[in-house]
């Protein structure tokens, strides 16, 4: 049976964040941004190690406390000048662990609210799949083109129109091979360079919950999420507690 692997470029400086440090590093609900990241990954049951592909010469990482996260997690400093080569440069670094077979599920470092249900989902549907796919959003708003002038130039329409997301999970050899090829100052996303071969991933329904935290005002939405995680957790817990003392009597 294939394994699977969790790869999470993370050598940006995330810039149109505003932060005075890379995004990753950020500090939301108490973590840094990219701990949040990785965290529903290295719980999963599927997926045997994490590798974060960070730049060379970050200090940064070495000063967090990735502890809860045991041997599953491995840094990998050889992280490019763009996404793409990011990815391809940490997928090379995990050669002698990953079998070509294997599915490798590549995560945004700046997405923290990766739920396990939607994880749950990529793999259920994926499992079978020969190409592999990716967690998405049918797109809900109207899409508006514009022109130089930042007025609307023509109303799009939405139909069968998707917002990527991540994970996005191809088996090891597709992946690289796909990599190897594509124009990382063109390619945005792993899904991107796998279409350019001619094949069609699939689309594997995500969750709103699950942004990407680009802009200075999507860290407060993304703490909100994860507080609001965080507490139905601790409810949940004491939901399943067991009743103590007297019982009650049946009326």
């Amino acid at each position: 049976m294939s394994k699977a692997y969790a790869l999470i470029p993370a050598a940006g400086s995330g810039s149109r964040a505003g932060a005075a440090l890379p995004k990753q590093y950020v500090e939301i609900a108490g973590r840094p941004l990219l701990h949040h990241a990785l965290r529903t990954l290295a719980r999963h049951p599927r997926i045997e190690q994490v590798f974060v592909v960070l730049a060379p010469g970050d200090e940064r990482y070495a000063r967090c406390d990735w502890r809860e996260f045991g041997a599953r997690l491995e840094p990998l400093y050889c992280g490019g000048e763009s996404r793409a080569a990011s990815v391809f440069n940490g997928l090379i670094a995990a050669r002698d662990t990953v079998a070509a077979s294997d599915w490798v599920l590549v995560h945004d470092a700046a997405r923290p609210c990766l739920g396990k249900e939607e994880l749950d989902r990529l793999f259920d549907e994926l499992a079978d799949d020969a190409i592999g796919g990716l967690l998405a959003v049918p797109v809900a708003d109207t899409v508006k083109r514009a022109n130089r002038e930042s007025r609307v130039a023509a109303t799009e329409p939405r139909d069968n129109l998707w917002l990527a997301q991540t994970p996005q999970m191809f088996r090891y050899r597709l992946l690289i091979e796909a990599l190897r090829v594509a124009d990382p100052a063109l390619t945005t996303d792993e899904a991107g360079a796998v279409e350019a071969l001619g094949l069609k991933p699939r689309l594997v329904m995500g969750s709103t919950r699950n942004l990407k935290v680009t802009y200075p005002e999507d860290l407060a939405l993304a703490e909100l999420i994860l507080r609001s995680g965080q507490r139905s957790a601790v409810s949940g817990q004491h939901k399943q507690r067991p009743t103590r003392g007297r019982r009650k009597a049946v009326r």
